[in-house]
């Protein structure tokens, strides 16, 4: 069974800093894209940031220059560090990855439970 679980996360205050973590887990064969998606209140679920399995990496218009995605993939780990954080930047943060779990014909798309970051004075 894969799985992944994201840590971080929390109340923030405006212009503030936090890093969401996750790890994949179970039997996997191999890990293609890994990604951060947000859904606000109210709102569609959004692409915040994607990193290939090529290292090239994608950022949503409104996180460029503020936010940094990297992955560990030995650690088969992806992060999130959010800096100059907005009230806008509230809402549930759910990782994604693009999984060939072991003795399947993969690959298959995984969600994390998601984590809510809370931006406010």
């Amino acid at each position: 069974q894969v799985q992944l679980v994201e840590s971080g996360g929390g109340l923030v205050q405006p212009g503030g800093s936090v890093r969401l973590s996750c790890a994949a887990s179970g039997s996997i064969s191999s890990i293609h894209a890994m990604g951060w998606y947000r859904q606000a209140p109210g709102k569609q679920r959004e692409l915040v940031a994607i990193s290939s399995s090529d290292g090239s990496t994608n950022y949503a218009d409104s996180v460029k220059g503020r936010f940094t995605i990297s992955r560990d993939n030995a650690k088969k780990m992806v992060y999130l560090q959010m800096n100059g954080l907005k009230s806008e930047d509230t809402a549930v943060y759910y990782c994604h990855a693009v999984i060939i779990p072991v003795s399947t014909m993969g690959p298959y798309n995984y969600w994390g439970q998601g984590t809510q970051v809370t931006v406010s004075s």
